[in-house]
């Protein structure tokens, strides 16, 4: 596979290792390739992704390999709570819909997904210190970043910093989209609550603001799940699909055996370091073609 400088980026959503992944690779295809993602024309963020979208906005420098990383998201509850909770309830309980939304119509998508998010309990966690770390970045709604979350009443998917989206700080969003139904606390933002983008869809691909030969890049870190993770394959599978049909053009990376070795449990940051630097070595070999 042979690597295509992107005009839109597309950060996938994938918990802490996730996070480490993404910044790690495109770290290592900067340094490797010369690119700088700053510059992209556009950014979609969900969960995870949206930290790192958030990030590059702000100008500030990728993860690489020997940074000290900054505090895990929600590192209130012990940890091996958390991790139980975040697999057994809050990503399996609100597997991606868009598989039915873009085959059918969005309200029915949204009718299912409020369906299911009524049935999960509130989280109870706050990302009060991932709300501080992304607000001192001081990220900005330019135009060019999009923040994928769901509305928790009913189910609908709201892309702040999407023309028409509701006004929100991105510290705001970004926390949103990071909270896991479940088990990290709703956002409220204009009086209504909102969750996890990746509740919808955990690439939101189709979010991406694209023509004819738009060049994309998705990172989809939920690829290191392997048979757990085929519902998110479909929905980026079906949403990919979308974005040909406009002539766009998407490269899809997901993490190598090396990057996947280390990420079985997403939400569980030990391996954090491992994880950044095997992100860091997948990018430059894709790189190098």
């Amino acid at each position: 596979m042979s690597f295509l400088e992107p005009d839109v980026l597309v950060l996938g959503g994938g918990g802490i290792l996730g996070e480490g992944w993404m910044n790690g690779l495109l770290a290592g295809l900067e340094d490797a390739a010369g690119v700088r993602f700053a510059d992209c024309r556009a950014f979609v963020g969900t969960s995870a992704g949206s930290i790192v979208a958030a990030r590059l906005v702000a100008g500030r420098e990728l993860r690489r390999p020997g940074t000290r990383p900054g505090p895990a998201p929600g590192a209130g509850p012990p940890r091996g709570r958390l991790v139980r909770e975040a697999v057994r309830v809050g990503w399996q309980a609100t597997a991606p819909i868009a598989p039915l939304a873009l085959a059918a119509a969005a309200p029915a998508g949204a009718a299912v997904r409020s369906l299911a998010l009524a049935r999960v309990p509130t989280g109870r966690y706050p990302l009060d210190n991932l709300h501080q770390r992304v607000g001192g970045w001081r990220a900005r709604f330019d135009g060019r970043l999009r923040v994928c979350t769901v509305d928790r009443a009913n189910g609908r998917r709201v892309v702040f910093g999407a023309p028409g989206a509701p006004k929100a700080s991105v510290a705001d969003a970004v926390q949103a989209s990071c909270a896991i139904p479940a088990v990290f606390k709703p956002v409220r933002i204009g009086g209504r609550e909102y969750v996890d983008g990746g509740a919808w869809s955990v690439t939101n691909l189709d979010a991406a603001p694209v023509s004819r030969g738009t060049r994309v890049l998705c990172l989809e870190p939920t690829g290191a799940l392997g048979l757990r993770g085929a519902a998110f394959r479909v929905a980026t599978e079906i949403e990919l699909q979308a974005l040909r049909r406009k002539r766009a053009q998407v490269q899809r990376v997901q993490p190598d055996r090396d990057s996947a070795g280390l990420m079985a449990v997403l939400m569980d940051g030990r391996p954090l370091p491992k994880v950044i630097a095997a992100g860091y070595a997948q990018g430059l070999t894709l790189a190098a073609g």
